[in-house]
């Protein structure tokens, strides 16, 4: 994501959507009651009777949002609400849609810009770290590239058969279709580094079959126990990847889960499920508050979402950090195990 111009005071950002990623952002960005300005089309009546017809004309509009929700293929983000502002053919509070997607402009003015949004846009347009990850024995192989907050599997393929969505086809010399895919996906994504990891000694045996001096360059060696999500998400804490990782936003957070699921396992500085949260919120207790952004969408669309953003409003007022987890990497559903929020507190309550 690309900012053009932001002026907090007056609550406004102009932005420029660069990639998919971006619209994950966006959707927890933007809120019911904001306003988004943006280019879209509207069939427009011409002439009376029977000369009529019926055209499509591009325009701005400013529309107050009420609904945030993807397109059926995740590739545009549609906002829909009431007409504030725009063109003599559309009446002032008609509904209409603005569909965002990659290399739109637009403009987002909030009544308020919380402290963690404005880390996420700041986190939106911050540089991309891409790895591409490659976990492997003799017969099993995944392949995934990181996102900002989690990652997407590429390919997982098990002997001879590749699952839904594979494209890399596989023969009987698995280690080499291995290497041919590296060589695919190095081509395809340019990421910055390769993560080959395995159990045993199977990586060092791979690497030192690699002839491709580009791809050579890019490898970190790591180490799994299996080939599945979960050692994905295990490999991106291991020290020899993290310098590599530094960067990455699902490290960051297992990190913050792993650190309240030890506090919740002694009994010590954590609060997890509404409930809880609510009176450690109350109470000025809390340091951390941990939210997923299937809980916030839940919350929408049960008409809750004023109340939480209260209480998101309350915890930064009070000097505490909100941190909005993704559902889809493994720190995310494990918070959605505890209700889909929980909190790191100062104190014992």
């Amino acid at each position: 994501m690309e900012i053009i111009h932001q002026d907090f005071k007056q609550g406004k950002v102009e932005v420029k959507i660069n990639d998919l990623d971006d619209l994950w952002y966006l959707h927890h960005l933007i809120d019911p009651g904001d306003f988004v300005k943006g280019k879209t089309t509207r069939k427009i009546k011409i002439g009376d009777n029977e000369n009529a017809k019926t055209v499509k004309k591009t325009m701005t509009l400013t529309i107050e949002a009420e609904n945030i929700s993807f397109a059926d293929n995740k590739t545009a983000l549609r906002i829909n609400g009431k007409v504030k502002a725009g063109h003599e053919d559309v009446p002032k509070e008609s509904y209409h849609s603005i569909s965002l997607e990659e290399g739109t402009y637009f403009s987002l003015t909030k009544p308020t810009w919380l402290h963690y949004q404005k880390k996420k846009l700041e986190e939106a347009t911050a540089k991309k770290y891409s790895f591409l990850l490659c976990i492997f024995d003799r017969e099993e192989v995944i392949f995934a590239m990181t996102k900002k907050f989690g990652f997407d599997v590429l390919a997982h393929i098990k002997g001879d058969v590749a699952k839904k969505g594979q494209d890399i086809k596989i023969t009987k010399d698995f280690f080499q279709d291995i290497l041919k895919a590296l060589d695919v996906y190095n081509v395809r994504h340019n990421p910055e580094k390769i993560i080959l990891a395995s159990p045993a000694f199977y990586k060092e045996t791979l690497f030192k079959q690699l002839t491709n001096k580009e791809v050579k360059d890019k490898i970190v060696l790591g180490t799994v126990s299996s080939i599945d999500n979960r050692a994905l998400t295990e490999l991106i804490l291991r020290p020899e990847v993290s310098v590599a990782l530094k960067d990455s936003r699902a490290r960051k957070d297992k990190e913050l889960v792993d650190q309240l699921l030890a506090e919740i396992n002694k009994d010590g500085l954590a609060k997890y499920g509404w409930e809880d949260v609510h009176n450690a919120i109350q109470a000025g207790a809390v340091s951390t508050l941990i939210i997923t952004d299937e809980c916030i969408q839940r919350n929408r669309e049960d008409g809750k979402f004023a109340q939480v953003d209260q209480l998101l409003q309350q915890v930064e007022t009070l000097h505490g950090k909100v941190h909005l987890l993704s559902a889809e990497n493994e720190a995310g559903k494990q918070v959605n195990g505890l209700g889909g929020v929980a909190a790191i507190v100062r104190y014992k309550l």
